[in-house]
């Protein structure tokens, strides 16, 4: 299984906000696409928000990700979503068993 370790500076002041449209938009809108959401930390400062995205393999990344960022809710909420993001960063990572 192929992973994506994704790490988010969310907006001072945002990160209540943000954990909320993660927790009820985002993370099922990205099960419906076939991308399971693997865990998901917040720093001990609450300017982060760390999380682990998995596929199948590395082959199904851009197919998910296409379904995901070209669905109808991800179009009419990108700006809102996008609006708790000061710096995103994202590494590929293999999960080990």
């Amino acid at each position: 299984m192929i992973g994506q370790l994704r790490t988010y500076t969310v907006n001072r002041g945002m990160m209540d906000s943000w954990l909320d449209l993660f927790e009820k938009e985002c993370a099922p809108n990205l099960e419906e696409a076939g991308i399971s959401v693997h865990s998901a930390w917040v720093t001990e400062d609450r300017s982060q928000f760390v999380w682990v995205r998995c596929f199948p393999s590395r082959s199904e990344i851009e197919l998910r990700e296409a379904a995901f960022y070209g669905s109808d809710w991800y179009k009419a909420r990108m700006e809102h979503i996008r609006s708790h993001i000061a710096r995103m960063e994202i590494q590929l990572v293999e999960l080990a068993a």
